[in-house]
């Protein structure tokens, strides 16, 4: 990479050393991967065919970037484009000031609706939603993302719960976990399972099986949810879980 301009500070920029840093074989199957076919959740998404460690790399070349900037990066219509934009936000929210963290929380829920899919989710949620609001003790909000008719604002609201989780407190993931229990989409059932894996993993197994037995949870929700959730349990646990028995 050593053509590179080594202060980007454009999204322009950014986006020309994306394309040259492209692959067609790896974006033929980047569409098939990540849905893109009509109907399907990531419907239209384009690609230049990049790896995660190499869009990585060339977010790290950025310097200062705008909000502006930043802002054109989530408005395209390059997948590797917007993953850029979220990186670079979490960036700036890792080593910003209070001030700037809160703009940061702000800008990046303004946008929500262009962190469309769900690796751009995974990468930037946590950090700066989950981040700011771990900061601020409440998590009010998530509870408005979660019921939003919006697939990814759902996405970011659960997956904002894993930063409440580090910190010790796995609340925040039950009470959004309890909203989402009986969305119909498939991308939520592998989300919220997964962060009811992490919550049973990090804070308490027990809090978790209590959780899941609580009314019955676990007979009524979606199986791919209960199968995440139980990932770590002891087999003989999750054999019961899953024949309804426990």
């Amino acid at each position: 990479m050593n053509w590179y301009n080594l202060d980007m500070k454009t999204a322009q920029q950014l986006i020309e050393a994306l394309a040259r840093e492209g692959d067609p074989v790896r974006a033929e199957h980047s569409t098939r991967f990540f849905k893109t076919g009509p109907g399907q959740y990531g419907e239209g998404d384009k690609f230049f065919g990049v790896t995660v460690p190499v869009t990585r790399k060339l977010v790290g070349l950025v310097q200062g970037m705008s909000f502006a900037e930043v802002q054109k990066l989530l408005a395209s219509e390059w997948h590797e484009a917007r993953l850029a934009g979220c990186l670079i936000l979490v960036q700036q929210f890792t080593h910003g000031t209070p001030e700037n963290r809160q703009k940061i929380y702000t800008f990046y829920l303004r946008n929500a609706k262009r962190i469309n899919n769900w690796d751009l989710v995974d990468t930037s949620a946590p950090q700066i939603v989950g981040g700011w609001l771990v900061e601020q003790g409440e998590w009010l909000i998530l509870r408005k993302l979660a019921k939003s008719e919006d697939l990814w604002e759902r996405r970011i609201a659960i997956l904002a719960t894993f930063a409440f989780t580090r910190a010790g407190n796995s609340g925040p993931t039950y009470e959004i976990a309890e909203v989402l229990l009986r969305d119909a989409h498939d991308l939520m059932h592998k989300a919220v399972g997964w962060m009811l894996r992490e919550a049973g993993k990090r804070v308490s197994e027990a809090e978790l099986e209590l959780w899941l037995q609580e009314g019955g949870r676990y007979k009524t929700m979606p199986r791919t949810m209960l199968r995440y959730s139980i990932e770590r349990l002891p087999e003989v646990t999750r054999k019961s879980y899953l024949r309804g028995e426990k």
